[in-house]
């Protein structure tokens, strides 16, 4: 009888976005040029750091909070989330949370989708997709939630943000 208190109802008011990079609410279009990038690794790691040819029109951390996907190999069809992506000596090393869970050798093709840190500047300044956020960055804190009114600090129902200009 409670498995029906048990389906997702509304959604979790948070000062980050809650879309995927790229899904329906999100409404982005990753397969626009700039924002993926397809190469060769050259080199691998720990089965989850993996060094392929330098990036020149990619910033360094482009692809944080990204997604790298496999596209042959025997982890074709696999993907990860990109914990690091950091430009060295010898080319572009990008660094997973995890392993992908099968085998990816030097010759292996991959997908690298640009990384989303679900921050209102990020969707605003790397994306310039503001419209479709779907975070409250204005959201109190807990430490104000938790708060109540004293003497040192009055509740008069004012703004908490500062105005405009300020």
């Amino acid at each position: 009888m409670t498995e029906a208190l048990n389906r997702p109802q509304g959604f979790a008011y948070l000062p980050a976005c809650s879309a995927v990079l790229g899904d329906a609410r999100c409404r982005f279009d990753t397969t626009l040029a700039g924002y993926f990038h397809e190469g060769i690794v050259l080199s691998v790691e720990d089965a989850r750091i993996f060094t392929c040819a330098p990036l020149p029109g990619f910033d360094e951390r482009w692809f944080e909070h990204g997604r790298f996907e496999m596209l042959t190999g025997a982890a074709a069809g696999l993907f990860g989330a990109v914990k690091n992506d950091r430009e060295r000596v010898s080319g572009r090393e990008v660094e997973l949370w995890q392993s992908l869970g099968a085998d990816v050798l030097p010759g292996d093709s991959f997908r690298m989708i640009a990384g989303c840190d679900k921050a209102a500047a990020t969707c605003r300044g790397k994306f310039a997709n503001f419209l479709n956020y779907r975070g409250f960055p204005h959201i109190p804190g807990e430490d104000w939630l938790a708060s109540y009114p004293g003497p040192d600090r009055p509740g008069t129902g004012g703004a908490r943000l500062p105005a405009s200009g300020a």
